[in-house]
C-alpha cells in the first residue's frame, strides 16, 4: 500500500531554540531580532492591506487546537516554529504540495480546509518558471522568480480566506540555481522591512552534489541572511534518487542514498550556533517519481538513530523526549504507509508530494474528457442535436474544476495517512453560499 506515492522524502532536520511567548526571537551573534510585535499582528494582514473582506474564519485569532502564536495565513518566525513543534509532539506531519498554478494552490487550501489542517504549499524553480509564463525571457531566472514571487502573493491573499495556515516554501534549488533563491530573498527582504515577515516562509537549498564543506560553508552564509528574517533554511545531504523538475539522479551510487547520522550532527554542528532556523535533508533510501512496491528500500530507522546520536551528544541539553530535531521527506514512492508512519514516529513534521499530485490533477482533466467526450469534439453538434452548442461542455473552467476536486480527493488520502486531520479544531467547514450560475460567471455544468 502506498502513502502520497510521489512523496518528496530525504529527510529534514529543523533544531528548535527557546520560544519568547510574545514574539519570536532569533539567536544570531548574541543579537535577538524581533519579528512578530505580537502573537495576533497578522490577523487578516493581506486582507486589510488589499481591502478586500476578511470575515468568519479568516479573522480568527488562533486555533483552538494549535499554539496561540498559529493564524490563519502564511506563517514564518514563531508561529512556523510552533506549528512544527506541535506536529512533533502530537504525531502528525504535513503535506508539502509543489504547486505550477493559482488552481493547484486552490486545489491545497481547498484540501486543507476539508481536512481541519495546516498545509506547506512549495514552488520548484521550474514551477516558479511556467507559474509567470514560458513566454517570458528567463535569463538570470528572472521569470522564475517573477513566478515565484506572484505564486507567494496569491497564497498570501488566498490562505486567510480559505482560515488555514501555511508554509510558504520552495523546493530544491541546486547551485546553479542559487540566484533565482537570491531573487527571492531579494523581494522578502522588502517585503519584511513593510511588514515585519519575510514574503516566505523557507527555502530549500540543494547542494547535496557539492563536497560537504563547500555545502555546509554556502549554507552558513545563506542562514545567516534568512534567520534575520525568521525564515527556515533547509539544507540536503546524501541524495535522493529518482527524477524530478528535470533533475536526475536515477543512477546515483546506493550508498548515497543513506546519510550517517555523524553526518547529520556535522551539519547540525555547524548551524547551530548560527541559529535554530534550518533544516537538514538526510537521505535514508528516498526516490523521486513512481516506482512499484519493492523497488525502494527504506530505512526509516536511519532517524531514529540520528536522534540518539545527537541526543547523546547534547548529553543534559537534549530534550527529555529525545528528539532534538524534526525530520522532512522528500520522495516516498511506493512507500508502505507502515513505513511512513514509522518516520513519523520519529519525529517527521513534513512530506512533500509532486508526482501523485501531478496525476491527480490529470486524472481529473482526463475522467471529465471521458464522461463528456461527445461534447468536446465541435463547436457546435453532440449527442442531443447537430445544432447544439457545447460551450458549457469545453468553458475551460469544467475540466479545470474536475482536476481540483481530483486533486482535493488525492490530498484527503494522503492527510489521512499523514494523521493530520482535524488538527485546527474548526470542525468541517460550511456549506459555501451565492455560488454563482452561468449567467453570473459560475460553471455552467
Amino acid at each position: 500500500m502506498k502513502v502520497c506515492a510521489s512523496l518528496t522524502m530525504a529527510v529534514a532536520t529543523i533544531a528548535i531554540a527557546s520560544k519568547n511567548v510574545r514574539g519570536f526571537s532569533v539567536a544570531l551573534n548574541k543579537v535577538f531580532v524581533p519579528v512578530k510585535s505580537s502573537l495576533n499582528s497578522n490577523v487578516g494582514g493581506m486582507s486589510d492591506e488589499l481591502g478586500i473582506p476578511c470575515e468568519e474564519e479568516c479573522a480568527l485569532e488562533a486555533y483552538p487546537n494549535l499554539p496561540a502564536s498559529v493564524h490563519p495565513g502564511v506563517l514564518s518566525g514563531q508561529a512556523m516554529l510552533d506549528l512544527l513543534e506541535d506536529a512533533k509532539t502530537k504525531g502528525y506531519a504535513i503535506p508539502a504540495v509543489n504547486c505550477v498554478t493559482s488552481s493547484s494552490i486552490n486545489a491545497c487550501l481547498e484540501a486543507a480546509r476539508k481536512n481541519d489542517a495546516p498545509i506547506i504549499i512549495q514552488f520548484s524553480s521550474g514551477g516558479s518558471q511556467f507559474y509567470g509564463g514560458k513566454s517570458l525571457d528567463n535569463t538570470n531566472y528572472a521569470a522564475a522568480i517573477a513566478g515565484a514571487v506572484s505564486g507567494a502573493f496569491h497564497v498570501r491573499t488566498m490562505a486567510e480566506q480559505y482560515g488555514v495556515p501555511v508554509i510558504l516554501h520552495t523546493d530544491h534549488c541546486a547551485k546553479k540555481l542559487l540566484p533565482w533563491i537570491d531573487g527571492l530573498l531579494d523581494a522578502s527582504e522588502r517585503y519584511f522591512k513593510k511588514h515585519g515577515e519575510p514574503l516566505f516562509s523557507s527555502h530549500m537549498i540543494d547542494l547535496s552534489e557539492e563536497p560537504i564543506e563547500e555545502n555546509i560553508d554556502i549554507c552558513k552564509d545563506y542562514l545567516k541572511r534568512m534567520s534575520t528574517m525568521g525564515m527556515i533554511l533547509e539544507m540536503e545531504l546524501g541524495i535522493t534518487g529518482g527524477e524530478e523538475d528535470g533533475v536526475n539522479n536515477e543512477d546515483v551510487d546506493i550508498e548515497d542514498l543513506y546519510s550517517k547520522p555523524e553526518e547529520i550532527y556535522q551539519v547540525y554542528e555547524e548551524l547551530s550556533p548560527i541559529s535554530p532556523l534550518f533544516t537538514i535533508a538526510a537521505a535514508f533510501g528516498n526516490v523521486h517519481g513512481v516506482y512499484s512496491p519493492g523497488n525502494v528500500r527504506l530505512e526509516p530507522k536511519i532517524l531514529s538513530r540520528a536522534q540518539a546520536y545527537i541526543s547523546d551528544k547534547l548529553g543534559n541539553n537534549a530534550p527529555a523526549d529525545k528528539k532534538p530535531v524534526m525530520f522532512v521527506f522528500h520522495g516516498g514512492s511506493g512507500s508502505d504507509v507502515s513505513d511512513i508512519q514509522e518516520a513519523i514516529g520519529y519525529g517527521v513534521v513534513k512530506m512533500n508530494i509532486d508526482t501523485d499530485t501531478q496525476w491527480s490533477y490529470w486524472s481529473g482533466i482526463k475522467k471529465f474528457e471521458a464522461e463528456y467526450h461527445d461534447y468536446l469534439q465541435t463547436q457546435i453538434g453532440n449527442p442531443e442535436g447537430p445544432e447544439k452548442p457545447n460551450k458549457k461542455h469545453y468553458d475551460p473552467r469544467e475540466c479545470i474544476r474536475s482536476a481540483e476536486v481530483s486533486t482535493v480527493e488525492r490530498l484527503e488520502q494522503c492527510y489521512a495517512d499523514l494523521k493530520c486531520q482535524n488538527v485546527l479544531g474548526l470542525g468541517a467547514p460550511s456549506k459555501a453560499e451565492n455560488i454563482l450560475g452561468p449567467r453570473r460567471g459560475g460553471l455552467p455544468v
